[in-house]
């Protein structure tokens, strides 16, 4: 399915957390403050709906081995932020 043919932007249903797209530099400021690898972090194939839409909206492709940041409302904590590592797939 070809970015640009996407009809549903699944990142604006109120059950998808937001996703936002971490520069390299950005990438490795996290990776030091949490004193983890790129590898460690959890991971989110390139297939994934949410990075089409990301495609789309940065307009290039999203390539393995970016990071990802996702941000989930919470109850108790406001909010969560977890990131994850662009897999093939």
């Amino acid at each position: 399915m070809a970015a640009e043919n996407i009809s549903f932007n699944v990142l604006e249903h109120d059950l998808v957390p937001e996703h936002y797209l971490l520069s390299e530099e950005e990438v490795l400021e996290v990776l030091s403050k949490l004193e983890v690898t790129r590898d460690q972090l959890p991971k989110i194939r390139k297939s994934d709906a949410a990075i089409k839409v990301l495609e789309n909206i940065y307009s290039h492709p999203i390539e393995e081995g970016c990071v990802v940041k996702v941000v989930r409302k919470s109850a108790t904590a406001e909010e969560f932020v977890a990131y994850r590592l662009v897999t093939r797939g």
